[in-house]
């Protein structure tokens, strides 16, 4: 019988009814990932963003996730504590069907790194600076997945080559490995 390993995984939990709209961790996030580090604001970069619900008149703070190449199919609305959300308002996916998510400069998806930097954050910056307790960072043991392959990487490289060319690709990769 295969042992089972276990990991640390990293979240940013959301409290909805404590969220003002201050966007504060928009300004910190895209602070914290200005090239070099703190030297410009430009929320068009932040891996967070925070959506105003105007029908429910709510702020819904969303953080970049992972890329897909296609939009959803799935128009679900959900209703919670008797207010209505679209399936979109919870969506932290980079996709085609809305530009949130996505280097203004190259166009390719952001996805939220937990700040991780050398030395390491208590946590992360956007959590850092909500001052209404809205975003709280946790950590928790799971237990560990297969491990990715070096093909599904490649394969994944090969899709975003594929939709922004391999140029697009290198450079943001390029620019990514010059981190402070």
């Amino acid at each position: 019988m295969a042992e089972t390993t276990k990991k640390i995984v990293q979240e940013i939990k959301i409290d909805l009814d404590k969220c003002i709209g201050c966007r504060a961790c928009e300004v910190a996030c895209s602070a914290y990932h200005a090239k070099p580090r703190y030297s410009s604001i430009n929320p068009a970069r932040s891996r967070i963003r925070v959506i105003f619900d105007d029908l429910n008149d709510v702020y819904v703070p969303i953080r970049a996730g992972d890329y897909t190449p296609a939009e959803c199919t799935g128009r679900h609305t959900y209703t919670i504590n008797e207010k209505e959300y679209k399936e979109c308002s919870f969506c932290g996916v980079a996709c085609p069907a809305r530009d949130y998510f996505k280097e203004p400069d190259s166009g390719l998806p952001l996805k939220c790194d937990m700040c991780v930097s050398d030395p390491p954050l208590s946590e992360p910056m956007c959590v850092q600076v909500c001052t209404c307790d809205a975003l709280t960072y946790v950590e928790r043991e799971i237990e560990a997945g297969p491990e990715v392959s070096r093909e599904e990487i490649e394969i994944g490289l090969e899709s975003m080559a594929n939709k922004y060319g391999w140029k697009r690709v290198i450079d943001t990769v390029a620019r990514m490995s010059n981190k402070d």
